[in-house]
């Protein structure tokens, strides 16, 4: 099979899959694993898959904006127990930075009888959540993403470069071995890189349905992280390949 056939091939079965290893594609076409490495990089500069540790998914997979009401109960489990070991991390009389997102509210929730915190946040939910509550809390302001909740822009881009933080809880879109953190929008995106820059300390928080994802915007490389918090999924390999510093919830548990 000439290399253009191999690539048409894969291109099919990946989609057809949804995901795919490096070995099984090689012992299904009887190549080695470097030719099916070399065609998935070609076939990923090519707009026509997404690598992932060890195989690929299909560009499809690039996800978007997700309804607020779906992000409340999708992986409501999961983001709860990050949240319990999330709130480890956080120390007496500290300020930190939650992001927008439905896992840093569950981070709010757990926190709202800690009198020595002061939280940041650009996300009028998380605010509206920590209003009776004993924790300081500053609303960055800006512009309001209708539905979601979330606040950006210029207003909100000068508070976070006037402050510093001790903790920054980072909530992720989509996270890529390669690509790294990313975002649905450039304004969102340009949030996060603005919070990572104002704190000590970084923490990615994130369900494992976001991992081997690709969205639109790049915010970070993943070394620019402490580590990341995510739940165990027997499917999910290679996290090592993402950070080397990860630690997994147990939902059994």
């Amino acid at each position: 099979m000439k290399a253009k056939e191999r690539k048409a091939f894969i291109k099919q079965f990946v989609d057809e899959q949804g995901k795919v290893e490096i070995d099984e594609l090689a012992e299904q076409l009887q190549v080695s694993q470097m030719t099916i490495r070399r065609d998935l990089t070609q076939l990923e500069a090519e707009n026509q898959v997404i690598r992932t540790p060890g195989g690929a998914v299909p560009q499809k997979a690039l996800i978007r904006e997700t309804p607020y009401a779906r992000k409340e109960v999708e992986q409501l489990q999961a983001k709860r127990k990050i949240a319990q070991k999330a709130i480890a991390l956080i120390a007496p009389n500290s300020t930190i930075l939650l992001d927008s997102g439905t896992t840093t509210l569950e981070v709010a929730r757990l926190i709202k009888d800690r009198a020595d915190l002061t939280v940041v946040t650009n996300d009028i939910k998380i605010a509206a959540e920590l209003v009776h509550s004993s924790v300081t809390c500053i609303v960055t302001g800006g512009e309001v993403q209708a539905d979601v909740g979330a606040l950006y822009g210029s207003q909100a881009q000068a508070l976070i470069e006037s402050i510093h933080v001790d903790l920054f809880l980072l909530g992720a879109h989509a996270v890529h071995a390669v690509s790294g953190i990313m975002a649905p929008t450039l304004e969102k995106a340009r949030m996060k890189q603005l919070m990572i820059e104002a704190a000590r300390e970084t923490w990615l928080l994130c369900d494992s349905s976001k991992f081997e994802q690709k969205s639109f915007a790049h915010v970070s490389e993943l070394n620019k992280v402490e580590g990341i918090i995510t739940d165990k999924d027997q499917s999910l390999n290679g996290l090592e390949y993402y950070h080397e510093t990860v630690i997994q919830v147990d939902l059994l548990e």
